[in-house]
Formats: C-alpha cells, sequence, structure tokens
C-alpha cells in the first residue's frame, strides 16, 4: 500500500486575537507611569497581555524556519519570560519605543530556550551547516553532487578532520518518530515508528526463497553434487582438495560443479551468490 508523507505543515498555531487591555496611547502611557512608580504586579500583567501580540509575531517568525514538529505556542511561553524581562527593564525617560525595546528581548529569549533543548553543540550545528553550504555551492558550480574529496578540498580539511565533520554532522540529523504518514486511498496514517525497518528481524520473502532452494537442491542432486556445493560454498575447499576428498579429478569435480550451477540456473534462475547464502548443511 502506497503512502506519502503529508504536505500541509503540522504545526499548530495560536488562533488567539490580539488583547488589547488599554483602549487608547493615552491610557497606555499612564499604565507606564504608574507601574514604574509602584511596580504594580496588576498593571504589570495587564501590559503583558496588551503586548502579547508581539509575544505570538515573534514566535511564529522563528517558528516557520524551524521543524514542523515544533509547537508555536511553546515559542510563546519563552517568549513571555522575555516580554516579563523587557517590561522590567524599561525606562520610560529615554525615549524609546517599548515595541522597539523588547522585540529582541523577546527573540533572545525564545532562542535561548532553543539552544538550551538542543543536544547538540553550537560548534558542531555551525560546521554542519557549514557543510551543507559548502555542498550546495559546489553543486551549483559543477552541475552535480560533489564528492568527498572535492568537498574536502574546498573546506581545506585533511581527511581525518574531514570524516570527522561527516561523523558530526550526520549526528545532527535525526528523524522524529512522531512524523506522521497519510494513506492517499483512505483516512488511515501512522507514525514513522510503524515503517522503520528491523534489521534484527528475517526477510520473509528471503527465507521461503532459501526453503525453496534447499528442498530442490535435496531432492534434485545427489549425495555427491550436494557435498560439492556443501566442500566449496561453506568449506572453502578448493577443486583440487574436494576431488582428493571424494577420490575424484580436479577437472571432474570442476566439470560438475558447472554442470549443477547450470542446472540450479534453468531451473531455479539461482546465482552463485545467492546459492552461497542458502544453508545447505541444515
Amino acid at each position: 500500500m502506497r503512502r506519502k508523507r503529508y504536505t500541509g505543515r503540522l504545526r499548530r498555531v495560536s488562533r488567539e486575537h490580539n488583547v488589547r487591555t488599554f483602549a487608547s496611547p493615552d491610557e497606555v502611557l499612564s499604565a507606564w507611569h504608574e507601574y514604574q512608580r509602584g511596580n504594580s504586579e496588576e498593571i504589570r500583567n495587564r501590559l503583558v497581555e496588551h503586548y502579547l501580540y508581539l509575544v505570538r509575531y515573534t514566535a511564529e517568525r522563528v517558528g516557520a524556519k524551524l521543524p514542523d514538529e515544533v509547537d508555536v505556542d511553546d515559542l510563546m511561553s519563552a517568549g513571555i519570560f522575555g516580554l516579563v524581562d523587557a517590561i522590567d527593564a524599561f525606562d520610560l525617560d529615554r525615549g524609546v519605543k517599548f515595541e522597539t525595546y523588547c522585540s529582541p528581548r523577546i527573540r533572545g529569549a525564545i532562542l535561548d530556550e532553543l539552544r538550551s533543548m538542543d543536544w547538540v553543540p553550537r560548534l558542531v550545528r555551525h560546521r554542519a551547516h557549514k557543510l551543507d553550504d559548502t555542498v550546495r555551492a559546489l553543486e551549483t558550480e559543477l552541475g552535480r553532487l560533489p564528492t568527498e574529496e572535492e568537498i574536502a578540498r574546498r573546506l581545506n580539511l585533511p581527511r581525518p578532520q574531514f570524516e570527522k565533520l561527516l561523523r558530526d554532522a550526520n549526528a545532527v540529523s535525526l528523524i522524529s518518530l512522531s512524523n506522521k504518514f497519510g494513506d492517499s486511498d483512505s483516512s488511515n496514517e501512522g507514525g514513522e515508528m510503524e515503517v522503520l525497518p528491523d534489521d534484527r528481524s528475517c526477510d520473509p520473502v528471503a527465507e521461503a526463497q532459501k526453503a525453496d532452494i534447499k528442498e530442490f537442491i535435496k531432492d534434485n542432486l545427489s549425495r555427491a553434487e550436494r557435498l560439492i556445493l556443501v566442500l566449496y560454498y561453506y568449506e572453502q575447499m578448493t577443486m583440487k582438495e574436494i576431488g582428493a576428498t571424494l577420490d575424484l579429478s580436479e577437472s571432474r569435480v570442476s566439470q560438475m560443479h558447472s554442470a549443477i550451477i547450470n542446472r540450479l540456473r534453468e531451473d531455479l534462475g539461482l546465482t552463485e551468490p545467492q546459492l552461497a547464502q542458502t544453508d545447505l548443511i541444515a
């Protein structure tokens, strides 16, 4: 069944309307004077509600550059701390608009929160971005994907350092197991975890093919022919050694081996690598 990744954004964006707790600029200015005279918690809370739209605007701009799983409301929660700090530190006498003063503080609070949650060191992430930029630049210049040697030469890195950079960059790239997949023909959906391959499990198709091959070999080959396959593919013996074991000439063993392979290829479409992967000894 064909699955496809949702193309729409999964981020939950706040839809609240802008809340202005003061009817006019004069009321806002009066509230500022009153707050700075007495640091009233009630006035501060009203100022926070009044300027909350700045937090929402900044959070949505920052969130637009982040993965879809990042919730804008979480960014707003961090930005509110920046807004409160800006209200506490704002000085009316400087003649600066509060909107201009608080925006960098809100953005800084959001970025600080994102950095605190990022398990990758900033230096490693910076190098990973530099590697991506270099690959894109070389791809544009060459019209194809660059080789590792070309990338290392452009970055002016010796091979050991470049390999370490590749390992660090691969560590930066993670897949969220909460990613959703949808079926184009129905409303069914599943998570990334449900489609991840399990390397420890056996491929049922391959196991069925091995069973068919083993059954065919046991039913259609003589004991001497089966022994030749076991000694050659599993004991890693040479044709000469097999001939000495079976009391046959080396040329006769080679002829029998070629005949066996031709029969298997004609009847089952089996190649030598597939034969080597079949457990004939069991």
